[in-house]
């Protein structure tokens, strides 16, 4: 191979890797790149560590309510330290799913899913409104830039709220976007606050669902709307069919849950607290377009990415345990389409209620 040749092929190689290690950074939009990847608050040498704890913990989800409910938050909260900047650099800053849009980027099909929120609480300038599990922020920024609302949001995770921050301040709307670490169950607000409030697929992290409407019931004002997006089983699942179980068991050990619910248990919560239903829906189901199409289509991205993660945990970039906390993303992501294709399961049943304007909080 002459002189030449060997130049061209180390330039080509080298291109490569500058590009995927420097340039490639979220697959939405860039933010995070692969060799900044962390685990949050965890200390580097403590990754792997916190991952075997998770995964033992989440082994059996259904037994969690039985034996160690009181622990769910801690765990919860070292889930998205150990997936927080995975999530960022391979999915973008909305931790959440949309319908497919035809003609429209998943970008676009996000934004559009968590605009409507904003149609559905009539949300307008002035009003405060709650993000109940705010992650780090992507539908607060699309909500506050689309309503003008001020928006405050919550995480459990300290890590989140710093990338959120430094999110609102890049886009222009840390004047608009406020967030706070603390949990949503048991919130540091004043009772009838917010004018409206929302959460998009966050409530599912609750052990008790009636736990986190109670806390958002209080907090609202009388007359004030609530909307939320929860990952529930449908109608067409059987818990006596094993393939289906591990389904849906699937989804519970990856995403840190602690058993599903079921779409009827919904309403019936939200009235138990006090709320008025106003609406249900399943915004998975046709017209709309499969929400899991996004990750078939990763497959190839998936693959890729764990190769690079590999890589640069090998070479000591990466947090060792970085490459299994990858892997077992990548495993929920096969069960969260056997979910959708089959369709036991929807991440997005939206439940819009009023909070009756004759309401006294007990507290």
């Amino acid at each position: 191979m002459d002189t030449y040749t060997l130049f061209f092929t180390a330039s080509l190689i080298g291109i490569g890797l500058y590009w995927f290690l420097f340039v490639l950074g979220s697959a939405e939009q860039k933010g995070k790149h692969v060799v900044h990847l962390s685990s949050g608050s965890i200390s580097a040498e403590k990754v792997l560590d916190n991952y075997n704890q998770y995964s033992s913990f989440f082994r059996r989800p259904k037994e969690i309510l039985e034996t160690a409910e009181d622990k769910v938050p801690a765990f919860v909260d070292t889930f998205y330290n150990l997936v927080t900047d995975i999530y960022e650099w391979g999915w973008g800053q909305s931790f959440h799913f949309s319908p497919s849009i035809p003609g429209k980027s998943h970008r676009e099909a996000t934004r559009l899913h968590e605009e409507m929120v904003v149609h559905l609480l009539g949300s307008k300038p002035g009003d405060r409104v709650l993000d109940a599990g705010c992650g780090v922020g992507g539908p607060m920024r699309a909500i506050a830039a689309h309503s003008g609302s001020n928006v405050v949001g919550i995480t459990i995770n300290e890590y989140q709220v710093k990338r959120a921050r430094i999110h609102n301040k890049k886009a222009g709307l840390d004047g608009l976007c406020q967030v706070i670490t603390g949990n949503f169950l048991s919130m540091p607000f004043d009772n009838d606050s917010f004018d409206a409030a929302y959460s998009i697929e966050a409530t599912c992290h609750a052990p008790k669902l009636e736990e986190v409407y109670a806390e958002i019931f209080r907090v609202l004002k009388p007359g004030g709307m609530y909307v939320s997006y929860e990952w529930v089983t449908t109608e067409l699942y059987d818990n006596g069919d094993e393939d289906q179980v591990e389904i849906v068991q699937g989804i519970e050990r990856g995403d840190a849950l602690p058993g599903l619910r079921s779409y009827r248990d919904i309403a019936e919560i939200a009235r138990k607290v006090g709320f008025e239903v106003v609406k249900e829906k399943d915004l998975a189901k046709p017209p709309a377009k499969p929400w899991w199409s996004r990750l078939k289509m990763g497959k190839v991205a998936y693959w890729r990415n764990h190769i690079l993660v590999t890589v640069l945990s090998w070479i000591g970039i990466a947090p060792q345990g970085t490459v299994d906390v990858h892997e077992m993303l990548c495993k929920t992501a096969v069960y969260l389409t056997k979910g959708g294709e089959t369709g036991i399961f929807t991440p997005m049943y939206m439940i819009l209620c009023r909070k009756p304007e004759s309401s006294v909080n007990s507290s």
